[in-house]
């Protein structure tokens, strides 16, 4: 279903893909899973997964597609900023091609929104986008488009240079929950990354966040001047910690995009990495 979220980078979700799993460290607390099992179970279970075994129409995070949301952007009259797959990974090994091929073809049909689709698996993002030329043509995702990847320690850095190798105008970076300490001055490219947006993570199984290892990815960002969102420190609840951070909350969205009235400006460039 389409709906509006308190995710405060994005207006409204987007979900024609449910389910995943688990790949690195940084989901072992996963939102999407615990919200699934808690408020949508009769909801998911209902519709079969797409790989329809007996064990997996039990697990309401089995991967599943849902073809009659493929409709819902055509629906929003005004334009909106879209997180697509909010409780899903549309480039996960079970969802087919073709139903990925579907996906983009509604947001290249329906152009008014800014789609941003954030994935663990950009290796496979990266190979989508070469094979479908016919799609997108040779300069890749339109600019309406974004692409990101989640990056939540040095140890998962690596997705970085598979994010780069996608054509985009926007490419950007979840370094939420961020568990561990995470440089990116030496793993990103001159203008491979447009965006980086960094969080704690919340819940009763929650890991703390050092706030050294946020002011020294703000600094980064700040001297390759790349916006810079700050989330959330996270806590018992996702707003339980607040988002300031040394004193001021940092809203900074890639340009043009300037939702729900941030007025943000670009960094100045100042020299950090050595």
């Amino acid at each position: 279903m389409g709906q509006r979220t308190s995710i405060e980078w994005t207006e409204v979700t987007w979900n024609p893909t449910t389910g995943c799993t688990r790949v690195s460290q940084g989901y072992d607390n996963c939102y999407a899973d615990a919200l699934a099992r808690r408020l949508l179970e009769r909801v998911y279970t209902r519709h079969p997964p797409v790989l329809d075994t007996p064990e997996n129409r039990d697990d309401p995070f089995a991967v599943r597609v849902w073809p009659d949301r493929l409709a819902q952007p055509a629906r929003w009259k005004k334009s909106r900023l879209v997180f697509v797959n909010s409780m899903s990974d549309l480039f996960h090994k079970d969802v087919p091609d073709e139903f990925v091929r579907e996906t983009f073809s509604v947001m290249l049909d329906v152009d008014r929104h800014t789609y941003q689709v954030l994935t663990k698996r950009p290796a496979r993002a990266a190979r989508f986008v070469r094979q479908n030329a016919d799609l997108f043509g040779m300069r890749g995702l339109p600019p309406h488009i974004w692409i990101g990847t989640s990056t939540e320690n040095q140890q998962t850095a690596y997705r970085v240079g598979h994010l780069e190798d996608i054509p985009a105008s926007v490419r950007f970076l979840s370094c939420e929950p961020l568990i561990g300490p995470l440089s990116l001055c030496n793993v990103w490219s001159p203008g491979g990354i447009h965006w980086v947006i960094v969080g704690g993570e919340s819940g009763p199984g929650r890991r703390p966040i050092d706030p050294e290892w946020v002011t020294g990815l703000r600094d980064e960002c700040r001297a390759a001047s790349i916006p810079f969102f700050f989330k959330q420190w996270g806590g018992r609840t996702p707003k339980s910690g607040g988002r300031a951070l040394e004193g001021r909350e940092w809203n900074e969205f890639p340009a043009p995009q300037r939702p729900r009235g941030s007025g943000a400006v670009l960094p100045h460039s100042h020299e950090v990495c050595v």
